[in-house]
């Protein structure tokens, strides 16, 4: 893992454990301001300190294989056309503690798995209301042919809202695959931050 990346995994891993840079810096035997300039990324660590971090933090900071993370993060956010959160919880749950970058994004994923799904099972509840409709058409006057191809209607349309979460979400996928493959920002809209 390179800078910045490790500086912010070190930071927030230090954070979780509830750990000071000082208690960091005993534990690794270096001075506090080396902790520091990890953190912010202004250096890369020795072998010897980066030993002693992975140690500390319970995280494994060797040397990432850059196609092996490819590979993760493009299963990661391609899991995403699929609106089952479970997929992605558990390809994150997996690998994040092996990336900083997968642990990053996993997260961004999940959220907008689970934003995706619960807006499914919204769309889902509201096409079940649908036959429910029909006996407020026949007390408004409409005779039975006209209800008959109303319900048509409705019957063929219904199904667009789902197809529609569908094809975006599967448009999301493949736009964030390219951009995390190019290195570029990831974005999923919506997305409710349910996992931080």
């Amino acid at each position: 893992m390179n800078q910045p990346d490790l500086g912010l995994k070190v930071s927030a891993l230090r954070q979780q454990k509830k750990m000071t840079q000082e208690q960091l810096s005993e534990f690794c035997q270096v001075s506090s301001r080396t902790i520091q300039r990890i953190e912010s990324g202004e250096v890369d660590p020795r072998t010897h300190t980066i030993q002693c971090l992975s140690t500390a933090l319970d995280f494994d900071f060797g040397e990432q294989n850059a196609s092996d993370e490819i590979f993760w993060l493009t299963a990661l956010h391609l899991s995403s056309m699929i609106c089952i959160p479970i997929i992605p919880l558990l390809l994150w749950s997996w690998k994040k503690n092996q990336s900083y970058k997968i642990d990053q994004h996993g997260r961004i994923v999940l959220n907008f798995q689970i934003t995706m799904a619960l807006t499914l099972f919204a769309a889902a509840f509201l096409l079940m209301l649908i036959p429910l409709t029909l006996p407020f058409l026949a007390q408004g006057g409409v005779n039975v042919a006209q209800g008959s191809h109303i319900f048509t209607l409705l019957v063929l349309f219904a199904p667009m809202p789902l197809i529609l979460i569908g094809l975006y979400c599967t448009y999301q996928a493949v736009v964030n695959v390219m951009r995390a493959l190019t290195d570029k920002p990831i974005h999923y809209a919506p997305s409710i931050p349910f996992v931080k």
